[in-house]
């Protein structure tokens, strides 16, 4: 909803009781006015014409200038109107006009629909017409228009400022999601293709894909690759969000090709899958640890690109230990193995490299499922990554 909608609600319910009031003037003082007829006919055109219009004041779309013209233009009757119809004793006493305080409704609908410069001009318009329909500028006359003056424009500069605040967070809100999309795709990118390119690199240093100028050709193109993909993810990925996820080497990631279900997922199932080895041992509950399909994906994602830091950086031979724990209110996972540590300042000089496995495919995923996601190693004695989930996922 519009932060300005309750202003136009507040207004159609203004004019509506302050026709009744004008009514209920008229009708209290009758017996002093010089012509009743005439104060009759404009009442009653004023009640039809308030009543009529009544979805005028809905919204900014609905009121339109024209319908602001005329209806400032029947409240400058209305106080026109009013030495024809009331005695001049009543109106130098201080008497109200015809319209009565219906008036600054007309002013106001042109301080909500245009913001101040328009509620100065509507509110000149009727300050002249009493200042016409009084003779002299008295003080009653003078605080009254003085007060309607100020009061209009005031709202009007509110609801400028307002409005400007509801740009400032509708923008805010999309670069939030474009932020948050450049991650998604970031996280499936080096989930499946900058691994798969690291591997083919790594492998290439071993001596594992054998020789010849075809291969030394290929892993100088997938090194290129790997550089200019995490050059790129790491200044911002744009586009929709049409790319599916993607496997990564021995675990990492989604499988491919397969999305999580919607309902309950046991995420003890999803966490085996990344148990296979001798080397990767997984410690978990007797009884079933259940969450919503996409978030026990995600979490599972996270604990591969995990176990594929532990790969990377410990070596193959390195042991990982993977615990599962189901609290009332939160899951955590927790993910331990026995390699020489992170040195220290090495994960920010990995980010800024464009190696985002933890910022993105970890920290990120966590982020995005209202948890969190907090690494602890010591050099020398291993690293361990604890991820924890609340069961109640906000939604994105």
């Amino acid at each position: 909803m519009s932060v300005e909608q309750p202003l136009w609600q507040a207004l159609k319910a203004y004019r509506v009781l302050t026709v009744l009031y004008a009514v209920a003037l008229f009708a209290s003082a009758h017996e002093h006015f010089v012509r009743p007829r005439v104060a009759v006919g404009y009442l009653a055109v004023l009640a039809v014409w308030t009543l009529a219009t009544v979805r005028k004041v809905s919204d900014a779309r609905s009121c339109t200038r024209g319908f602001l013209a005329v209806d400032l233009g029947i409240a400058v009757t209305g106080i026109l109107l009013t030495p024809l119809a009331d005695s001049a004793a009543r109106i130098h006493a201080g008497g109200p006009t015809l319209p009565s305080i219906w008036t600054a409704g007309a002013v106001l609908a042109y301080a909500v629909k245009g913001g101040w410069r328009w509620a100065a001009f509507a509110s000149t318009l009727v300050a002249a017409a009493n200042l016409v329909e009084r003779g002299a500028p008295t003080r009653d006359t003078v605080h009254n228009v003085i007060l309607v003056w100020v009061a209009a424009i005031a709202i009007g500069y509110v609801v400028e400022v307002a409005r400007a605040s509801e740009r400032t967070l509708a923008r805010a809100l999309e670069i939030e999601a474009a932020t948050r999309e450049r991650e998604r795709l970031a996280r499936d990118i080096h989930d499946g293709v900058l691994q798969v390119l690291a591997m083919i690199r790594r492998r290439a240093a071993d001596g594992a894909t054998g020789g010849g100028a075809d291969t030394a050709e290929l892993v100088r193109l997938a090194g290129e690759q790997e550089s200019a993909l995490r050059a790129l993810i790491s200044r911002g990925l744009p586009g929709p969000r049409d790319a599916g996820p993607h496997d990564g080497p021995r675990g990492g990631g989604r499988e491919p090709g397969r999305e999580h279900p919607d309902g309950p997922v046991d995420l003890r199932a999803l966490l085996a899958r990344h148990a296979t080895g001798p080397r990767i041992a997984l410690a978990e509950p007797g009884t079933p640890v259940e969450l919503p399909g996409p978030v026990a994906g995600e979490l599972a994602a996270a604990v591969g690109a995990a176990l594929d830091n532990v790969r990377a950086h410990a070596g193959e031979d390195a042991r990982a230990w993977i615990l599962l724990e189901d609290e009332p209110g939160q899951v955590i996972v927790t993910v331990r193995d026995d390699g020489p540590g992170i040195p220290e300042g090495r994960l920010q000089a990995a980010e800024n490299e464009g190696r985002l496995g933890v910022a993105q495919s970890i920290r990120g995923r966590l982020r995005d499922l209202g948890g969190t996601a907090e690494l602890f190693s010591v050099p020398g004695q291993g690293a361990e990554v604890e991820l924890r989930v609340p069961k109640a996922v906000p939604e994105a």
